[in-house]
């Protein structure tokens, strides 16, 4: 039976607090009624005896201390999903917002979800394809993987996070199904009506379902719409059968929504002032993607956060790091150079790859070219360095071949337009047409066999 209670002790920010309360659950959902009618939601978040603290997913203006009534629900917070919701636009708890009316269904899901067993898990294979050649050539993206993507302010993430979103598909068995849940994390409206009509624009719109949550939205709406999309993904991953990417940007404001709370609880802060749980807690985000045994859909997971003063140390980038398959890192010098999108490819890395290329997945030669594309970029760092200090005209005749790599390379390879979708195939074409700029005896990390096949001096000289 459910219970109302009419008397709150306190609004604090984003939370209430009541006493006197028996027989309530952590993570049960509650109506909160207040003066003018309007009904609110909210979710028990701290136990204290007969004391209860209330996390309101909207905002607190309105609640006052003596005329608002709460009713336990007795529930936690559920999602209604179907097949239907592919094409739809949803808030950051789940509701409708483009007009289209409540999704109804007897499939009912708890945002949480459930700690899926290690051994039911299939370890991720196959490759997806995002277009992007600094992506699917270097940094791979394999299905059932949790590639995270570090930029920084100001950089063109947005602009990447809506390429992948129109280009990405699976790369085989294509009578399988394949869809995309975008979640927009306390994001300007600006931004917010620019992913909308990219995904209009590119006629994507029918597989990719939507959560937005606008940076003029309860904070408290930040930590429940990640949980929202992976339920979404979960649903049509392994009851729809269908292959996920689930994109979700930006996580930083997610973790600053999360540190936000936990100073208005009054805990004990951690580096740079986030609760002591932020790893856990983004561990309960990330783990969620994956293949299971028996199943034959997929959810793999592309968060991208923005690093505050490009800092890879700051504690959101970092526990992401432990807890993540790798990372794609982009870079403000690149930026500088007005290249798109600016991927520094060294410090970026996808540790899966290796499992998910190659013959059989993308192209025989992909592991070998990928090791010498990153051999040799690494090498022109370091004769730019040089070149600093002699200047370019005194390099030896070999670095100056690699200066003229390392230009090639930024400019044709990583430099790709922002609707440019370019295949496995282009992919390693280009890079086998600018490896020709080396001496054949400098491509030691690939097989003379494949040299022979693939390389054609004529490509760049002819």
């Amino acid at each position: 039976m459910k219970k109302e209670y009419l008397l709150l002790d306190k609004v604090e920010g984003p939370l209430i607090v009541l006493s006197g309360i028996e027989n309530v659950g952590y993570g049960e959902v509650l109506d909160i009624k207040v003066d003018n009618g309007e009904t609110k939601k909210g979710k028990v978040i701290k136990i204290e005896g007969d004391k209860v603290v209330v996390q309101v997913f909207e905002s607190t203006s309105g609640i006052s201390v003596k005329n608002t009534a709460v009713t336990f629900t007795g529930k936690p917070f559920e999602l209604e999903l179907s097949k239907d919701i592919l094409g739809r636009t949803f808030n950051g708890i789940g509701e409708p917002i483009d007009g289209g009316g409540k999704v109804y269904s007897s499939d009912v899901y708890n945002i949480n979800g459930r700690p899926i067993n290690p051994v039911a898990r299939r370890y991720p294979r196959n490759f997806i394809q995002t277009g992007i050649s600094s992506i699917d050539g270097l940094t791979t993206l394999i299905r059932g993987q949790k590639l995270p993507i570090f930029s920084g302010n100001g950089l063109t993430h947005n602009e990447l996070a809506a390429q992948i979103v129109k280009q990405a598909k699976i790369s085989e068995d294509i009578d399988e199904e394949f869809g995309i849940v975008f979640a927009a994390i306390g994001v300007k409206h600006d931004d917010a009506d620019y992913f909308r009509k990219s995904f209009e624009k590119a006629d994507a719109t029918d597989r990719v379902v939507m959560y937005i949550n606008y940076a003029d939205d309860p904070i408290a709406e930040r930590i429940t719409i990640p949980r929202c999309a992976l339920t979404a993904a979960e649903y049509l991953a392994f009851k729809e059968n269908m292959h996920i990417l689930v994109v979700m940007t930006d996580i930083t404001n997610y973790s600053e929504a999360l540190r936000e709370i936990s100073s208005a609880r009054e805990e004990v802060p951690s580096r740079k002032g986030y609760p002591g749980y932020l790893y856990s807690d983004l561990a309960s985000l990330y783990e969620r993607a994956g293949m299971l045994k028996r199943k034959k859909g997929s959810i793999t997971l592309l968060p991208i956060l923005t690093m505050p003063n490009d800092d890879i140390t700051h504690p959101v980038p970092d526990l992401t790091g432990y807890i993540t398959e790798g990372q794609v890192v982009l870079g403000r010098e690149l930026f500088q150079k007005n290249i798109y999108p600016p991927v520094n490819i060294l410090p970026s890395l996808s540790r899966l790859m290796k499992d998910g290329i190659g013959e059989g997945f993308t192209r025989k030669d992909h592991p070998d070219v990928s090791n010498q594309l990153f051999s040799s970029y690494s090498k022109v760092q370091e004769v730019r360095a040089l070149s600093q200090i002699i200047g370019e005209d005194d390099l030896s005749e070999n670095d100056k071949l690699y200066m003229k790599f390392g230009r090639e390379f930024e400019s044709r390879f990583i430099t790709q337009g922002i609707n440019e979708n370019r295949s496995i195939e282009k992919t390693l074409d280009l890079a086998w047409e600018i490896l020709s700029i080396l001496p054949t005896e400098d491509l030691d990390r690939i097989d003379p066999e494949l040299i022979d096949k693939y390389l054609r001096k004529e490509d760049y000289y002819g």
